[in-house]
């Protein structure tokens, strides 16, 4: 789950993280008056959506007047930024964060994230601030560098001063960067962020450091632990169908595709992207529908793929070992029956009562194409598809 950046610089702030004053504003007047509050003389307006490159998309503004910062407000509240992250649709920009300005004398890049090669959490850092990590890692990656902390001892000075040495920071920097680093850590594993980034954070014209921009993800897994976390999330910023399946317990990503995917599994899930890739179509989405599905849950997913414009055919892949082939079956035929499925369906099952399962379908009556194996499936819903 992802939050705003002025979220994400209030739960830092609770972790002794030092960031800039300010607050969010929803619309033009709450801007202002939190501009007055702020006492200025110099203000950045910020658009908040989930998604980096706002700068340059234009929701970034340095203001130096409470005329600039209502021009400002009213420009930015309602307009859709596009960047590198939003797609070509963009995002339409429903709050702003007012924020005190800084005097800037370096910017630098420091994120950390979960290494699932060592599985610990680790820590990388730039002193190319201000850029994406991913431009630098192609064109300098000798300017990055990326250090683990083992889970056994957790978080050590010595990771501080690590990191303040590949920054280039002296005298006093270093010991701020030690409680820096110390208290990103303990924000991290307490909160179960999965990712956080701080770009830029900045040496202030006085010598400090200060974190001016700050993006959080969080373990969708761990979130039933932290309800204050959980009472930050912004629906709008999702996707309607990615609501809708979050209601029934449904992993549901949205992807650009035209055959819709419904199946048990994660791994599973990726290979049937893939073989669909490998015959010559596009997924339309990644579903999961965990190995527990019930009926109720079939019907549920089946509503979210037909919902996708996009869908012109459906591939049901389920292993059944905790889950019921005949049960998926079941479900199949209800969903189909409820919801009047018109794009063709291609059922594979294998697995825990398959055999029941597949007598099931046979004798539905409905217009249902089995299929042996994965391959099989593959091959099938795709021409089906292409009208083969």
């Amino acid at each position: 789950m992802n939050i705003h950046e002025y979220q994400a610089k209030t739960v830092l702030k609770g972790f002794g993280v030092p960031v800039p004053k300010g607050a969010p504003a929803f619309n033009v007047d709450e801007a202002v008056m939190a501009a007055k509050e702020l006492g200025g003389p110099i203000w950045v307006v910020k658009a908040q959506i989930h998604a980096g490159g706002r700068g340059k998309a234009g929701g970034v503004k340095v203001v130096k007047s409470l005329d600039d910062v209502r021009t400002e407000a009213d420009r930015i509240l309602g307009s859709t930024l596009v960047t590198h992250q939003t797609g070509p649709a963009g995002k339409e920009v429903h709050r702003l964060y007012i924020e005190d300005g800084s005097s800037i004398e370096r910017e630098l890049y420091l994120s950390a994230l979960v290494d699932r090669e060592t599985s610990r959490v680790a820590f990388i850092c730039s002193t190319e601030g201000g850029m994406d990590i991913e431009e630098v890692a192609a064109k300098t990656p000798e300017k990055i560098l990326t250090l683990t902390v083992d889970p056994a001892t957790g978080i050590m000075p010595h990771h501080g001063r690590s990191v303040a040495k590949a920054l280039k920071l002296s005298g006093g920097q270093v010991k701020q960067c030690v409680a820096l680093i110390s208290n990103l850590y303990n924000a991290f594993v307490e909160k179960d962020m999965s990712m956080l980034e701080i770009n830029p954070l900045v040496v202030t014209g006085d010598g400090d450091l200060l974190c001016l921009d700050a993006k959080i993800n969080f373990d969708s897994n761990a979130l039933y632990r932290h309800k204050d976390i959980m009472e930050l999330r912004d629906l709008t910023e999702e996707d309607p169908m990615e609501i809708e399946a979050s209601k029934y317990d449904l992993s549901y990503v949205k992807l650009d595709g035209e055959i819709g995917c419904m199946v048990n599994g994660a791994g599973l899930a990726m290979a049937t992207m893939d073989i669909i890739k490998l015959f010559g179509s596009e997924p339309a989405n990644f579903l999961d529908v965990g190995g527990g599905a019930t009926t109720e849950k079939v019907t549920a997913a089946f509503k979210i793929i037909l919902n996708d414009p996009n869908v012109k055919g459906i591939l049901v892949n389920i292993f059944g070992g905790i889950m019921r082939c005949d049960i998926i079956a079941e479900g199949v035929i209800s969903a189909s029956k409820e919801l009047g499925v018109k794009v063709p369906l291609v059922v594979r099952l294998e697995g825990t009562k398959v055999e029941e399962g597949k007598k099931i379908l046979s004798e539905s009556g409905l217009d249902i194409i089995s299929a042996n194996d994965l391959a099989d499936a593959a091959e099938k819903i795709v021409a089906a598809v292409k009208g083969a």
